[in-house]
């Protein structure tokens, strides 16, 4: 979440206050995305990069561009929203093309390694769903 910084505070209220500060700063520009969805049916969510809305939202408070509003009707999407919906990802996933691998070179399982498949797998599942009218018959208990 701090991208490689260093929190600055050296007493604990300031830690507390610099941390509560940032994770303010995170749900406001999390709702400023879901604002900025909004405006878009249908679109998910996971097609607003999060670097750009940072970045953005950075520039537009240190160069103090369009913080007011215009004198029409108020916009939810303003200046930031405009910068993500410019800069959407792909409305579609790529495929994964190669199977998981294990990370950590030392793990226990290390007996097992080359174990797990070398190419990825495709499963086909076929289900056959059954609506009964009235409900099954009740066994007799005997």
């Amino acid at each position: 979440m701090l991208d490689g910084r260093v929190l600055r505070s050296r007493s604990l209220t300031g830690l507390d206050q610099e941390v509560y500060a940032l994770l303010t700063t995170y749900q406001a520009l999390i709702r400023a995305a879901a604002d900025t969805a909004c405006t878009r049916p249908g679109m998910d969510m996971d097609r607003i990069s999060f670097t750009v809305l940072q970045t953005t939202a950075a520039d537009t408070v240190a160069t103090a561009t369009g913080i007011l509003p215009s004198a029409g009707p108020v916009d939810l999407v303003g200046t930031i929203g405009q910068a993500v919906l410019d800069a959407l990802h792909p409305a579609c996933h790529r495929q994964r093309v190669k199977a998981r691998t294990r990370k950590n070179p030392t793990s226990k399982y290390g007996p097992n390694a080359g174990q797990h498949p070398t190419t990825s797998q495709n499963y086909t599942v076929h289900a056959t769903v059954t609506f009964f009218e009235h409900g099954l018959a009740n066994r007799s208990r005997k």
